[in-house]
């Protein structure tokens, strides 16, 4: 196996663990977008660019999802803060 295959094998395998444990944190949404962008840095390596965009593009879609949960855990935490005594 090449070290551009075992890359390609690591970033792939990390967008699938990362996708699946997204519910669990928004961090976790945050790690997929990052396992996109190896993996889009993998397309681009091998020669194929459709792949290397597509993940490019998901990594940005990944990250405001991110954005969206940490918002929505922010204001999820000021709803349920109780006011001073």
């Amino acid at each position: 196996m090449s070290l551009l295959t075992a890359f390609g094998l690591f970033a792939v395998t990390a967008m699938l663990v990362t996708y699946a444990l997204e519910r669990r944190s928004p961090w976790w949404v945050l790690a997929f977008a990052g396992s996109c962008w190896l993996a889009s840095a993998y397309g681009f390596l091998q020669g194929a660019w459709p792949f290397g965009l597509v993940g490019a593009v998901w990594g940005v879609v990944a990250v405001r999802r991110w954005q969206a949960a940490r918002a929505d855990l922010a204001a999820a935490h000021l709803v349920h803060r109780r006011p001073p005594s």
